[in-house]
This record gives structure tokens, sequence and C-alpha cells, in this order.
């Protein structure tokens, strides 16, 4: 079945947008307990992108050398805005990428799970002298769209790889409080409200 020049452009192009507007969002996906931060979900698009096209325009150059070629006018600005949103894709992926990596950052999904499957998950990261983190809800789906909250610690404590905090389940939604220490105090933030929306 050959897909047509329109139906393949949609297809390579909204892979590309989803992959752009994945690389520059505040979203995680859990996969069986793992954690895929934003910039490794906007990776896997972009590759699937990139294939998909790939596959698409070898099908197409196979089907027919005749193929209905786009509009001259819609040809000049369809590689350009393909080529926009490959380099913003690329740069979000690749910014998210190495700012976990300077950071250090470490994602937790933290146990027991809440009500209909909630499930708290926490990044923390350090940089020079102090450290933050933020809590995200994780519903059925493990998608994460955004964070829930957010604090910051002196000294590049991390709270929840030290086990200096509490989660509370409700019965809708749950409570994370994060201590520090005497030494390395909370400076902001600290309570955070875990609700998956149901």
């Amino acid at each position: 079945m050959r897909l047509s020049p329109a139906c393949s452009t949609a297809v390579g192009v909204g892979s590309l947008v989803l992959a752009a507007v994945g690389s520059w969002s505040d979203l995680l996906l859990v996969v069986r307990g793992r954690v895929v931060p934003g910039w490794g979900v906007s990776a896997a698009l972009l590759v699937m992108a990139l294939v998909l096209r790939w596959a698409l325009a070898r099908v197409d150059h196979l089907a027919s050398a005749d193929a209905a070629r786009l509009p001259r006018k819609r040809a000049v600005w369809a590689p350009l805005g393909t080529r926009l949103l490959l380099v913003t894709a690329v740069l979000g992926t690749a910014g998210g990428a190495v700012g976990d990596l300077f950071s250090g950052a470490e994602y937790h999904v933290l146990r027991p799970s809440g009500p209909g499957g909630c499930t708290a998950v926490v990044r923390e990261a350090s940089f020079l002298m102090s450290g933050g983190g933020e809590a995200y809800a994780v519903g059925r789906t493990g998608l994460a769209l955004g964070e829930s909250g957010s604090w910051t610690v002196d000294d590049g404590y991390r709270p929840v790889d030290s086990g200096t905090y509490a989660l509370d389940w409700g019965r809708d939604a749950g409570l994370l409080r994060i201590s520090g220490t005497s030494t390395d105090p909370v400076i902001s933030g600290g309570s955070t409200d875990i609700d998956c929306g149901w």
C-alpha cells in the first residue's frame, strides 16, 4: 500500500513536531519502573521520525518515479520547516541530556503507589553548591506532562536519595514532604502535592 505524498509528509512532520515539543517540555515517562526523561522520549521520537521519513521516501521513490510533486511555493517552505523542526528537536534533546549529565541528575520512582496507581517520581540534581529536585505525578499511562512541584536544598544535598522525605497518600492524592538537615536545609519548596487528576 502506497501512502499519498501529503500523508507521507504529514506523518513525517507530525513525528518531528512531537519530538521538538517533547524535547523542550517538562515531561517524563515511566516504563516498567524505569524513568525515561523528556529528552530520552524526544530522542526516541526523533529517531522514529527520521526512520519513518526515510522509509516513506524510499517507498515513494520505488513506487513511482513520476509521483505527484508539491507545488513550487510549498516545496521551498516544506523542507525549511522540516529542517527547523529537526534542529529544534536536536537542540532540545541535546540540551536536556547535557543538563542531566552535568548536574548528575538522578530519577527515583517512589513507593508505595497511591490511589489508582498514581506514582510519585522525583528528579534530583545538584550543581556547584546548590541542589534541587522536582516531583512528578505519573498516572496509569506512565506519562507525566509536567512537574507537580520543586524544591531547592543547600550544598547539593539530595533528600530523596538520602531518605529524608515522607510520602503520604490520602484518598485522592498524596503529599511529598522534603526534609533537609541542620547543615543542608531546604531553602525553598519542601512539600508537594502528588495528584494524578482522577
